[in-house]
């Protein structure tokens, strides 16, 4: 990894008129790669996100509601209400449709 001598940012690579040069995104720098860099990369897979609101088993026993479903428009979902901020600010709630399982919130 190459930093930017000014801002310390991450410095880029582009390929301009066949060299290759070092750029940073924040400043005017630029410098030439006059040697060959032993590069490699190392690709990750993504980490599975646990579901933030308790996965399957906190939708048992919630109460269904009139609400269109913003994926596929249907009319009715399930919801349940939690206290996800400080106690002076309203409870956020949340749905799930009953026919796509689509998850969203009132903001």
């Amino acid at each position: 990894m190459w930093f930017c001598p000014v801002d310390g940012t991450l410095l880029l690579v582009r390929t301009q008129e066949d060299k290759n040069y070092f750029y940073c995104t924040t400043c005017p720098y630029g410098c030439p790669i006059q040697h060959k860099q032993q590069i490699s990369c190392l690709y990750t897979t993504k980490k599975a996100v646990d579901d933030i609101l308790g996965g399957s088993a906190a939708w048992e026993n919630v109460d269904r509601t009139m609400a269109r479903c913003p994926s596929c428009h249907h009319h009715e979902a399930y919801f349940m209400q939690m206290q996800i901020r400080s106690a002076d600010e309203p409870m956020s709630v949340f749905y799930k449709c009953v026919k796509c399982a689509h998850q969203w919130n009132d903001k």
